[in-house]
């Protein structure tokens, strides 16, 4: 298993951006982004533009011309130097790349990242769903409500989480900073059937509960959390422009009768919240279900999704 572990690896990760990659992020009208607070916390956000906001001059360099909505823990993160995790996800397609970084410039509408680490990802497990702009991107700035949420979470975003196929992940090895490619932050999808995310309470505290199931080997968000097990996740509520992100700590849970619970899974992610926010119309655009178009390689049926 290792030999086979390191051959995919070096396969894969590059210290650049094939072009393949370079187009699809061209074509984004979202990105995901994992960052670290001041307490090395990841969270994960999304930015939003029109298709073209991100760019790749050049196969080491990515432009963003977006920058953190109102109320997203992006707009304290986003610092010269800091490492950022990307991914450039096209949820119609199912298609999917990540890039890790460090932000090297900052200016007036827009940030640039040096890239250290890019690589594709397989299209299962996503959810196929098309985005429509609502109103233009600039307002995601504007002041809107906002809600703290703390280690118990609120019965609207429980209620968000029941019913979610989808989530994002943002996470980071023990020693991320913005100068040791291995040394940085990462942010993945996660996808299910409706339900997927198990809500229970322990010790006052909410608790997530998500299968692992296979996939490509990497074990990119798996690797970070077994050395460092803090995380961010990032609900999307597609039909509102909702955003509840979340920060805690995480456990897995690699076998056992709660895994087998899980039809399909290999492994369990546990997730106890610290803390969050909701952000209520907090992206643009609004998602509907659409059939996934052909893709080379794209496998994977929904009875692949679990429970």
């Amino acid at each position: 298993m290792r030999a086979r572990l390191e051959q995919t690896g070096r396969k894969v990760i590059r210290s650049f951006m094939p072009e393949q990659h370079r187009e699809l992020f061209r074509e984004l009208p979202f990105l995901l982004v994992g960052s670290l607070d001041g307490e090395r916390r990841p969270w994960a956000s999304i930015l939003v533009g029109r298709p073209g906001f991100v760019a790749s001059p050049d196969p080491r360099t990515l432009v963003v011309s977006a920058f953190p909505g109102f109320g997203d823990a992006l707009g304290q993160n986003l610092l010269p130097g800091a490492p950022l995790g990307l991914l450039g996800i096209q949820l119609e397609t199912r298609r999917r790349n990540r890039m890790n970084g460090t932000v090297v410039e900052l200016g007036e509408g827009r940030f640039v990242v040096r890239v250290e680490q890019s690589f594709g990802n397989c299209p299962r497990y996503i959810q196929a769903r098309e985005p429509v702009f609502v109103a233009e991107p600039s307002r995601v700035t504007e002041p809107r409500p906002v809600r703290k949420e703390g280690p118990r979470l609120s019965g609207a975003s429980v209620e968000l989480i029941d019913r979610a196929d989808t989530f994002f992940i943002a996470t980071a090895s023990p020693a991320a900073r913005g100068d040791e490619p291995v040394e940085g932050v990462d942010v993945s999808h996660r996808g299910g059937k409706p339900g997927f995310v198990r809500v229970t309470e322990e010790a006052g505290r909410t608790v997530l509960t998500a299968p692992d199931f296979n996939g490509n080997l990497l074990f990119n968000t798996f690797g970070n959390l077994v050395l460092n097990p803090r995380a961010g996740l990032l609900f999307v509520d597609f039909d509102t422009g909702g955003l509840l992100s979340l920060t805690g700590e995480t456990e897995i849970v690699w076998e056992g009768p709660e895994v087998e619970s899980f039809t399909g899974a290999e492994r369990l992610l546990r997730f106890r919240v610290t803390e969050g926010t909701w952000i209520e119309d907090g992206v643009p655009l609004r998602w509907s279900t659409a059939r996934p178009a052909p893709q080379l390689g794209a496998t994977g049926s929904w009875k692949e999704l679990g429970p």
